[in-house]
C-alpha cells in the first residue's frame, strides 16, 4: 500500500475533527472563564466578609434561644411558619435550619447578593479591567452570561452556608430527632434533612431576581460602590413598600413577596401555589432585568 493511501483516510478524519476541536476549544475557554470568575469572587475578602456575616447568624440565634430557654421557658411566638420556626428549635435544631433562613433572606441575604451583583460589572469598569476582558476573544454576551452564571453560583453558596451553619449549631445545642410538620404530622430526621435542602434551593431560586436586577444596575455605572448602594437601597425600597397595606394590588408583583414560602414546603402535603409563584415571579424578574443588562451591556461604550 502506497503513502498516498495511508494518508489519504488520515486527511480526511482529520477534516472531520477539526470542528470537533473548535467545539471542544470553545468549551474548554467557557468552563475556563466562568471558573476563573468562580475563584476571582470567592477569593475577594468582601465576599469571604459577607459570607462570614451570614454564617454568624444562626450561630447568634441559636445562642439566643438556648439563653432564652435556659430557665424551661419557650422561645418565640407560638404557631405556624416563617420566624414563627423560632419556637420549635429547643425541640428539635433542624428548626435553626428554616429559623436562619427565615432570618437572613428579607434583608441579610439579599443584601449580600446585591453587593456581589452590583459589583460585577461596574467593579471591573472601575479598576480598569473591563476593557483588558473584553480585547480577550470573549464576547460581551458570553461575558455578561459568565457573570450572572457567578452570581446565581454564590445565591446557592451564600445560602447553604446559612443552613450547614444552621445545622451544625442547632446539631450542638439542641436535641435531633423526628419532627412535626406545619401541619401537625410526624415525619423523620431523614426526611426533614430533605426538606431542608429543598427549603435552601427554595431560597437560592428566589434570590435570581436580585441577582439579575444587580447585574443590570451594574452595567448602568462604573462605579462598583454606586451600583452596590443602588442595589442594596432599591432591596430596602420594595421591603418597604411590600408592607404597605394601601399597596396591596402591587404586592404580588414585587421579587420579595413570596419570599416566605418556603415555609410551605413543611406542610404534609406541601402546599405549592405559592412557592410556584415565588419562582415564576423570580424567573419572569431574571429575563426582564436579564435582557436590560444585555441590551445595555452590548451597546455601551467601555472607556475603561
Amino acid at each position: 500500500m502506497s503513502r498516498a493511501d495511508l494518508s489519504a483516510p488520515q486527511g480526511r478524519g482529520e477534516l472531520r475533527d477539526r470542528p470537533q476541536t473548535a467545539r471542544t476549544r470553545r468549551t474548554t475557554f467557557r468552563a475556563t472563564l466562568l471558573r476563573n470568575e468562580l475563584l476571582t469572587t470567592f477569593r475577594r475578602w468582601r465576599t469571604l466578609a459577607l459570607l462570614a456575616v451570614l454564617a454568624a447568624v444562626p450561630v447568634l440565634v441559636g445562642i439566643a434561644v438556648k439563653i432564652e430557654t435556659s430557665d424551661g421557658s419557650s422561645a418565640g411566638p407560638g404557631g405556624g411558619g416563617g420566624p414563627a420556626f423560632i419556637s420549635q428549635i429547643t425541640n428539635n435544631g433542624l428548626f435553626l435550619v428554616f429559623t436562619a433562613l427565615a432570618a437572613t433572606l428579607p434583608f441579610f441575604l439579599p443584601m449580600a447578593i446585591g453587593v456581589v451583583a452590583g459589583d460585577a460589572i461596574a467593579g471591573e469598569a472601575n479598576s480598569g479591567t473591563l476593557r483588558y476582558l473584553l480585547v480577550a476573544p470573549v464576547g460581551r454576551s458570553r461575558l455578561l452570561l459568565t457573570k450572572y452564571a457567578t452570581v446565581v453560583i454564590f445565591c446557592l453558596a451564600a445560602t447553604l452556608v446559612v443552613a450547614v451553619s444552621a445545622l451544625t449549631v442547632g446539631a450542638l445545642l439542641f436535641p435531633l430527632g423526628d419532627l412535626t410538620t406545619i401541619s401537625g404530622t410526624q415525619i423523620s430526621f431523614a426526611e426533614g434533612l430533605g426538606r431542608a435542602l429543598l427549603i435552601a434551593l427554595a431560597v437560592a431560586a428566589s434570590l435570581i431576581g436580585v441577582a439579575a436586577l444587580g447585574l443590570f444596575v451594574s452595567t448602568m455605572t462604573g462605579s462598583g460602590i454606586a451600583a452596590m448602594a443602588t442595589t442594596v437601597g432599591l432591596l430596602i425600597t420594595v421591603q418597604i413598600l411590600d408592607q404597605i397595606p394601601q399597596l396591596h394590588a402591587l404586592q404580588p408583583y414585587f421579587f420579595s413577596h413570596y419570599w416566605l414560602s418556603f415555609a410551605d414546603l413543611m406542610r404534609e402535603p406541601v402546599y405549592w401555589d405559592d412557592l410556584t409563584r415565588n419562582l415564576g415571579l423570580q424567573a419572569l424578574y431574571a429575563a426582564a432585568f436579564g435582557s436590560a443588562a444585555w441590551a445595555r451591556f452590548t451597546a455601551k461604550d467601555i472607556t475603561a
